[in-house]
């Protein structure tokens, strides 16, 4: 029984998250090198906006907007799960090497497999989540003990080493590739919104739409996990099941954020802890607040990324950085 007053907290936090994302896209979709009067956006959305304003509003700032959107929902969401099956709050896709797992794979993909562009947005995500799947599956098996079975820290702490190790093979993989290529990779690495079109959008809703009921639906057996084994083994939970597909869940969550939007962390690890702040550490409660938390705070950080910096602005992935760094430290200094 949830108490009501939670309830409550959680719907406010809900209204005030949406009011600050329907403002922050207000101010995105009017700032920028080529300004689009606030007062024109509405008119514009409703087919009434001249030639440049429809092209500015419509096909750059709105499908980027949304793109953010989407991908700050989906790393959140991979970070609350992450965080829920290894009970370990500085659990995050790129802490764990998840996303520099996705990375390598599109790296190689982008490198030696070339593809029309018309297919390559929707195999893109599919091979990052291959990648992904396999770079998770080496980590779970370095981490599982047959005599004590899987132990969260220790998967954490493999997960660290696999990014560092990951990370190195990348440098690799670019050190003798094109130069064309090369900036593409590097703007990916530094978390580069690159993903700006409309049909990267249809590429990554799918694993949204898909996967955000299924880990509600998953959000009770999230809170037994957060138990000691023994608890959640006595009310009847198939522990290693349980992890292995809340695993493959957090994976494909990952891997399609970060193959339109390139290695950005700390969102998921951010995310979480927030919205655990506001409504408590109930999956039920805190998920529908972080997917919130995580889509705005990706938002904000391409929004003053791209407009801090004449022309070309500062990765999203680096002005998160900026804020996540110091709040990794801070959790582990108290952890």
């Amino acid at each position: 029984m949830i108490h009501p007053a939670l309830v409550r907290k959680q719907r406010l936090s809900f209204v005030i998250l949406v009011i600050l994302i329907l403002l922050t896209t207000i101010i995105a979709m009017g700032w920028g090198y080529s300004s689009v009067s606030y007062d024109r956006i509405l008119p514009t959305l409703l087919g009434h906006g001249t030639f440049k304003e429809e092209f500015v509003l419509l096909s750059i700032r709105l499908p980027r907007i949304v793109i953010t959107l989407l991908a700050g929902m989906a790393l959140a969401l991979s970070g609350s799960i992450l965080q829920g099956i290894t009970r370990n709050d500085l659990a995050d896709p790129g802490v764990m090497g998840i996303n520099s797992g996705a990375g390598v794979g599109v790296a190689v993909f982008f490198l030696f497999f070339p593809i029309e562009a018309g297919s390559f947005v929707y195999v893109l995500p599919l091979v990052a989540f291959v990648s992904a799947l396999l770079t998770a599956g080496l980590i779970y098996l370095f981490s599982y003990k047959r005599t004590t079975g899987l132990q969260p820290v220790r998967l954490v702490l493999v997960g660290i080493g696999f990014a560092m190790a990951l990370s190195g093979a990348m440098i690799v993989l670019i050190s003798s590739a094109e130069r064309e290529k090369v900036d593409f990779i590097a703007k990916w690495l530094a978390g580069n919104i690159w993903g700006t079109d409309w049909p990267f959008i249809w590429a990554i809703l799918p694993w949204l739409v898909i996967l955000i009921p299924f880990t509600l639906f998953k959000a009770n057996r999230l809170n037994l996990l957060g138990f000691s084994e023994p608890v959640a083994i006595g009310v009847g939970l198939s522990l290693e099941r349980e992890r292995v597909v809340l695993l493959l869940t957090a994976v494909a969550l990952a891997a399609s954020a970060v193959s339109v939007t390139g290695g950005i962390s700390f969102i998921g690890l951010m995310a979480p802890h927030i919205a655990k702040a506001l409504v408590g550490p109930r999956n039920q409660l805190f998920i529908p607040i972080a997917l919130l938390i995580g889509g705005w705070l990706l938002l904000v950080a391409d929004t003053l990324g791209r407009n801090l910096v004449e022309p070309n602005g500062i990765p999203a992935g680096i002005m998160v950085a900026l804020i996540g760094a110091p709040y990794f430290l801070y959790l582990l200094m108290r952890r």
